[in-house]
């Protein structure tokens, strides 16, 4: 047995206790991001203008660790909502519903676990459903059954870092993370499962139904049915405008046999059932080649990197920007770099920010434009597109030192025409409390507050949405759980 150590930062003594520390076939140590902690930057926070936008808080609890109520499997109540967690994977549908998967969190018990519970928010009626996995205990092994086949006692185990998509049919797909496989042995995942919205059902479809899965990479730009990403977690995801599914990076298991950060990119054909190894290196630990800013290249591509944001635009081409991991040099660390990927050419572009880590935020003018704005370097953000194609990216833990990072609550909005950041709402310091304000109400005055590991959602209606994470409640304690919703209207 050989054990690697991916070179993780970790943030506080809570996320290490937090995230589950596997020793199995590979041992990968596995420290997440959570909790507070560290001094403040910048010059002093902002409170929006009564003219722009506002936040409603819409449900849960404005105190940290919250459990939750999960009334009766499948009926919808004003009264039923999700226990507090972090770095769970979420979901829109057809119709418009919000969906929430997993993570690491809060059940009755009180006790923190990873979770495998499935909700659906419906946003006009204002009310949660449980709609699959168990609500009284955690750290639940998962049920494969029959790869390929539906079935209503079939579902994933607990789990959390995982990746999720939807795709043109409006299921739900899941792939990854760490958690609990089918004999109940925690570690890395690599299986990919869809869930029907219509008939309630899971699917196990392909990766292994045990930890610790070694990658088939086959040849660059060749599907085949052998192919699989190896187990990991903290990936980036996106669906693109033909409904494939992508897969980039986060730490995992490389090949040949290794573990650490990852920067391949995968194509899945849902119809097909098949993998593509499109882009990036099978090794781990790889650094970006970014080439000239603004220019597309077949030699482009960036680093090794977890916990990232994805986005895709109106012209179905998929973004990525921050994480923890590597630059053009130097060790794993915080990034701030934007990319846009053509799915069309398979050519990556660095639009925006440093090439380098630790690069500090520029805030400029709250709802001003300029092509000198930039978010800094960050990990575990939450995002967004709008119904205009702008691209809109919210909180995480952000730089403030070399290597050492702080929750936020600053909300930024990139228009990919003009490639300008604007900083919309929120402080530009670190660690900003909250401002809750009547639940059901917005106002110029209400903010979520700094947080990392939250869940984020767009309905029909353009709304961004936003769930839980670690960060810092209504009584200003910082690094427990939150199980708050939140709307923004752009």
């Amino acid at each position: 047995m050989r054990s690697f150590q991916p070179a993780l930062k970790s943030l506080s003594a809570k996320s290490s206790a937090m995230l589950p520390i596997f020793t199995l076939t590979i041992a990968l140590l596995a420290s997440g991001c959570g909790g507070s902690s560290g001094s403040s930057s910048g010059s002093g926070g902002s409170t929006p203008p009564s003219t722009a936008n506002e936040w409603t808080w819409v449900s849960g609890s404005n105190t940290g660790n919250a459990l939750g109520i999960s009334g009766t499997l499948g009926v919808a109540s004003a009264s039923n909502v999700p226990g507090a967690r972090m770095d769970s994977v979420s979901w829109t549908d057809r119709v418009g519903n919000l969906w929430l998967f997993g993570g690491s969190g809060f059940f009755p018990t009180g006790t923190s676990f990873d979770l495998d519970d499935l909700w659906e928010f419906n946003p006009t009626a204002k009310t949660w459903t449980w709609v699959s996995g168990s609500v009284n205990s955690g750290n639940a092994h998962g049920v494969y059954g029959t790869m390929g086949t539906a079935a209503a006692s079939v579902f994933p185990g607990a789990r959390t870092g995982s990746v999720s998509w939807t795709d043109g049919s409006g299921n739900l797909w899941l792939f990854g993370g760490t958690g609990y496989d089918s004999t109940g042995t925690g570690g890395l995942l690599n299986d990919l499962w869809e869930f029907n919205p219509t008939a309630k059902t899971w699917t196990w479809v392909g990766g292994s139904n045990t930890t610790d899965a070694l990658p088939v990479y086959g040849t660059m730009g060749t599907a085949a049915a052998s192919n699989v990403p190896g187990a990991r977690y903290g990936s980036a995801s996106w669906t693109d405008g033909s409904g494939n599914l992508w897969l980039f990076g986060g730490t995992g298991i490389g090949s040949p046999l290794a573990g650490g950060g990852l920067n391949d990119l995968w194509m899945f054909n849902p119809t097909a059932k098949i993998w593509t190894w499109v882009s990036g290196s099978s090794a781990v630990n790889t650094l970006g080649v970014y080439g000239t800013m603004g220019t597309a290249s077949a030699n482009n591509v960036p680093g090794s990197r977890s916990n990232s944001l994805s986005w895709t635009d109106g012209s179905g081409n998929l973004w990525l920007f921050g994480g923890l991991g590597y630059g053009s040099s130097g060790a794993w660390d915080y990034l701030g770099d934007l990319w846009e990927f053509n799915p069309t050419a398979k050519t990556w572009t660095w639009v925006s920010g440093s090439n380098t880590t630790d690069a500090l935020p520029v805030y400029g003018t709250l709802g001003v434009a300029s092509t000198s704005n930039v978010p800094g370097a960050r990990m575990g953000s939450v995002s967004w597109t709008d119904g205009s194609g702008n691209l809109w990216l919210f909180g995480g833990s952000g730089i403030i030192l070399p290597g050492t990072g702080s929750p936020r609550n600053d909300l930024w909005m990139f228009n990919p025409t003009a490639k300008t950041w604007t900083w919309v709402s929120g402080s530009n310091t670190t660690d900003a409390l909250p401002v809750y304000g009547t639940m059901g109400t917005a106002a110029a005055s209400n903010v979520p507050g700094a947080r990392m590991g939250s869940v984020s959602w767009a309905d029909s209606m353009g709304n961004l949405w936003l769930f839980g994470g670690s960060g810092y409640d209504s009584t200003g304690t910082g690094g427990d759980d939150l199980n708050d919703l939140w709307r923004y209207q752009p």
